[in-house]
């Protein structure tokens, strides 16, 4: 994997101008000229160690070539960059923060104009791989730096919070920015802020907890030094908001209120480390919620824990379950001094803390076997005005 990564840099400039004998473009594999012509990789020489000469053949020219040109498509910068003006990006605070400016499209809002909780996560996640990008960190993989593509290491989303304040409209220009820090010895922190351009207002917060993963054995890995070294100079200690005191998940058994049973992973349901992506969880746990309580009910926090990976092989059963005691009844003995908690906000005006509504939430693998965990999940929802 890493010769593989080494070659599939760039060997020339992505110009546009038209090489010599209409030539494509030019490089070498160990030593080997090879020149694609109209689009045919062909090997003109063979390489020499000591007195054998090994030839490249032409089906591993051509993959050279597919790999070498989509690198040059993607563009993908080699050293920081302080303006992304393809993606509308800056680098702030420092040079360490990323604030990108967004619209919110058409096709990312529901029946009330307002985006939906899919285009809100989907574009937590965009923002944050941008962020990496213009770091000059991007390896190969989904937001993996080339420590860990050398390391054949990628991220792992281990809780994950989101607190909506607001829901973005249709049309509505806003700034996302974005930013990470320490988790303990081996894990990373991303926040996030959803502003409105026009107001100011912070719409959206969201905070999660990554780790890193071996990518062949599927299991967790501490962090390489070379790695740390890659990303601590991003390490910054704001954070979206705080967590008052982090409340446990308990998990559902088999006699959830609702259940939503043999969900089926689609290909288009996979992401780029080829398991299914994080947003598609959040579906399956909504979908699972009436109907009726949507109609009257808006979604204001959602926390995950995340269990394990689910594969397109895997079937999956969503289960969810309405919290009896109120909100206000859980939070009435916690401290809600910081400014920036959902339950301080909610107590400034206590007589709407009883609008609010809990669900708790699983998703688990079913099969044969016993039943293994995906996520565990927590929503929080008040009534619609």
């Amino acid at each position: 994997m890493n010769a593989l990564y080494n070659l599939a840099l760039c060997p020339t400039s992505c110009s546009h101008s038209t090489p010599k004998h209409n030539t494509k473009w030019k490089t070498e594999v160990n030593g080997t000229a090879t020149v694609a012509f109209k689009g045919k990789a062909l090997s003109r020489a063979s390489s020499v160690t000591g007195k054998q000469r090994r030839i490249v053949s032409a089906a591993s020219v051509t993959e050279l070539t597919r790999v070498s040109e989509t690198k040059c498509r993607q563009n993908i910068p080699t050293e920081k960059q302080l303006v992304d003006p393809f993606r509308q990006g800056i680098i702030t605070e420092g040079g360490v923060r990323y604030r990108q400016t967004v619209v919110i499209r058409s096709y990312e809002v529901g029946a009330d104009k307002t985006a939906t909780l899919e285009s809100i996560l989907n574009l937590l996640q965009e923002t944050a791989l941008n962020h990496v990008w213009v770091s000059g960190l991007l390896g190969d993989g989904f937001g993996a730096t080339h420590g860990m593509a050398r390391n054949n290491l990628i991220w792992v989303v281990t809780r994950m919070q989101v607190q909506v304040d607001e829901y973005p409209i249709w049309g509505e220009v806003m700034e996302v920015d974005t930013w990470v820090g320490a988790s303990g010895k081996n894990g990373m922190r991303r926040d996030w802020l959803i502003r409105s351009d026009v107001t100011g207002e912070v719409l959206v917060r969201a905070t999660s907890t990554w780790v890193m993963m071996n990518q062949q054995t599927r299991r967790l890995s501490k962090m390489p030094e070379v790695v740390r070294a890659e990303i601590s100079p991003w390490f910054i200690e704001n954070k979206a908001f705080e967590e008052e005191i982090p409340e446990k998940i308990y998990k559902l058994d088999t006699n959830a209120k609702f259940t939503n049973s043999n969900l089926k992973p689609k290909r288009s349901d996979l992401d780029m480390n080829h398991h299914v992506n994080n947003v598609k969880y959040v579906n399956w746990m909504l979908e699972t919620i009436p109907h009726k309580f949507l109609e009257n009910y808006q979604l204001t926090r959602m926390t995950l824990e995340y269990r394990r990976e689910c594969s397109s092989s895997d079937v999956v059963e969503s289960l969810c379950k309405p919290e009896e005691e109120s909100f206000e009844e859980r939070h009435q003995d916690r401290n809600v001094d910081n400014g920036d908690s959902l339950a301080s906000v909610l107590f400034q005006d206590g007589k709407h803390s009883k609008s609010f509504k809990a669900y708790t939430h699983l998703l688990q693998i079913t099969g044969d076997k016993e039943s293994e965990e995906i996520v565990r999940g927590r929503t929080i929802w008040r009534r619609k005005l």
